[in-house]
């Protein structure tokens, strides 16, 4: 997004399953790369950025049908410590969306 540095805030990525609601999966600090993962997703997925062409990226180890989803990145305020619950997603990105066939 314009109008802010992109290595000042951390990015979240978060999941919207159909007719399910929001599920945080985990989020980067694109100034030096360190994530931290929700547990449900913790090992099936990895969350990466680039901050110099300012790019957060989600990667999965493997597809299933039950990822299919829309999926969404936030910018989201900096926490200090792992143990943080995720909040402070004030920006978000229009939203992909994700099928995956059986």
């Amino acid at each position: 997004g314009s109008g802010y540095i992109f290595a000042t805030y951390w990015i979240s990525w978060v999941r919207q399953m159909p007719g399910k609601g929001l599920e945080w999966m985990g989020r980067i600090d694109p100034s030096d790369s360190f994530s931290n993962y929700s547990p449900s997703f913790q090992g099936h997925v990895t969350i990466s950025a680039d901050k110099s062409i300012t790019t957060a990226y989600l990667q999965w180890s493997s597809l299933k049908a039950s990822d299919t989803a829309v999926y969404y990145c936030a910018r989201t305020e900096i926490c200090t410590s792992s143990a943080c619950p995720p909040r402070g997603m004030d920006v978000w990105g229009q939203g992909t969306t994700v099928t995956v066939s059986s």
